[in-house]
């Protein structure tokens, strides 16, 4: 049975189609109660037409204040396709997924924004386990929602679930820590989702942990949980080295709890392609010869340091959804992106994206090496980087321009240049990224040297180039000059 939909689609609502997932702001044009029952009866559809058989689906909803509301028309809509929806209440993204294998159930869907500012809503959509969609998967439904053709079936029901005991162990049952040198951590979950779960799973570890924000607050007094901001690495940063705490390490968490971020114990901020550096690490020591997949926007320390203990380095598209569907198909045991979503396979866990328990691996290595983050990384090799720089671009122009200064870069590059994602160009003493954003109307640049002469030098070239193009803005955010 189908019911037709005629309902007229903005062009601001159909941005919010991005690569992996749905996201846009909360008003009459974008998220609302009508198109957020749109979206999900088109979801349901497009479940229906992968899997027939499947009549179960999973539905969480990050911390704010829209989410609970949004979730509720969510279920609704589903079980009017005739699912049955387990919904388990305010949850993170690693959360539904877990509750996926949990209750046997192929779909899920998490309702959040992630690390967008409050005002925004989303969908993260999950078809298969450890699965979430993809660009072509994305647009199928986006075309579902314009044609408003939704399959609809009888019998659909809605089961209220309480998944957190379950999910806890699920992460603590892994992890062997050597219990007479568990590190001493705070943890900073920025007021969002995660406190609800983090705090139980580092005291059943053993760590003495000190809490920042882990009450959850929708108005969100603090900053926003996104462990890539300024003032939530300064907060994280000063508690680490607060005179009567003197903790071994900072963990910061977004808000629906799928990307980490690490302070060392000197205040100091790691990025995560640092991290992945110790974990692959942990992982060879164990595992020698294992697949490791990372990003496009990683140092280029990184693969060196797989290579160096014995590893396999596998590069792919930025985009969690794209690191997990290379990660299953090489078979690796660990990817990662330099964003903070880190993917724990193999034998360890189940391979999705889960801040909580990449903290936990982290705590664990570190119980047993006895060595601070800082020392650890010490020996390995190090390039200076810059931060992430935005130039803006136009959404219906980014990606052409992209296509054309790959074309560029090539011709004067030639085989330096890998163009899997944007076009990243190996210098002799460094390495730049410049790639379309899948989220905004931007171009995001990476610029790295073995010393910050090169990476000055490697980013005014690029910068040279880029502005021959008049479709990009001469003024970048974030710039390192």
């Amino acid at each position: 049975m189908s019911q037709k939909n005629s309902v007229k689609m903005s062009p601001s609502f159909l941005s919010m189609f991005r690569e992996y997932d749905v996201r846009g702001r909360v008003n009459d044009e974008e998220l609302n109660d009508d198109s957020v029952l749109l979206i999900m009866k088109a979801f349901a559809t497009l479940l229906r037409s992968y899997d027939p058989t499947n009549h179960t689906v999973v539905i969480g909803y990050d911390n704010r204040a829209y989410s609970p509301g949004f979730a509720d028309i969510a279920a609704g809509a589903m079980a009017e396709c005739g699912f049955h929806v387990i919904h388990i209440g305010l949850s993170l993204s690693p959360v539904v997924y877990f509750a996926q294998y949990h209750y046997d159930s192929p779909a899920g869907v998490m309702i959040t924004a992630s690390h967008n500012p409050d005002g925004w809503c989303g969908f993260k959509l999950a078809h298969g386990l450890s699965k979430t969609l993809g660009p072509k998967e994305i647009n199928e439904l986006r075309s579902i929602v314009e044609t408003g053709e939704f399959a609809e079936a009888s019998g659909g029901s809605i089961e209220h679930a309480d998944v957190r005991d379950a999910y806890i162990d699920s992460v603590v049952r892994p992890i062997h820590m050597n219990p007479s040198a568990a590190p001493r951590i705070v943890i900073d979950a920025g007021n969002g989702g995660a406190g609800v779960f983090a705090w139980e799973v580092f005291h059943r570890l053993g760590c003495p942990t000190f809490q920042l924000y882990c009450d959850p607050d929708t108005k969100y007094p603090n900053y926003n949980p996104n462990p890539s901001d300024l003032r939530a690495r300064k907060r994280l940063s000063e508690m680490v080295t607060h005179p009567y705490i003197h903790a071994d390490i900072g963990i910061g968490f977004d808000g629906d709890g799928d990307r980490i971020g690490i302070i060392d114990q000197n205040g100091h901020n790691i990025w995560s392609d640092r991290l992945l550096m110790i974990l692959a690490r942990q992982l060879l020591e164990k595992t020698p010869g294992a697949k490791v997949v990372f990003d496009v926007k990683c140092t280029q320390a990184l693969p060196e340091v797989i290579a160096q203990y014995g590893g396999e380095p596998i590069m792919c598209k930025t985009g969690h959804s794209h690191v997990k569907a290379k990660m299953q198909e090489e078979g690796a045991a660990l990817a990662g992106e330099r964003s903070g979503h880190i993917f724990v396979g193999g034998k360890d866990y189940y391979g999705f994206d889960d801040a909580i328990f990449t903290a936990a691996k982290l705590v664990e290595y570190m119980s047993h090496v006895q060595k601070p983050i800082a020392d650890m990384l010490s020996g390995f090799p190090h390039y200076v980087t810059s931060p992430e720089i935005k130039a803006h671009c136009a959404d219906e122009d980014k990606y052409e321009v992209v296509d054309r200064l790959v074309a560029d870069l090539k011709a004067e590059y030639g085989s330096r240049v890998n163009d899997i994602n944007g076009a990243r160009v190996l210098f002799d003493r460094g390495m730049g990224l410049v790639r379309a954003s899948s989220n905004l109307p931007e171009l995001v640049l990476i610029f790295e040297g073995k010393t910050e002469e090169d990476m000055l030098h490697i980013r005014d070239v690029f910068k040279a180039k880029l502005d021959t193009y008049e479709e990009i803005d001469g003024h970048w955010e974030n710039d390192v000059r």
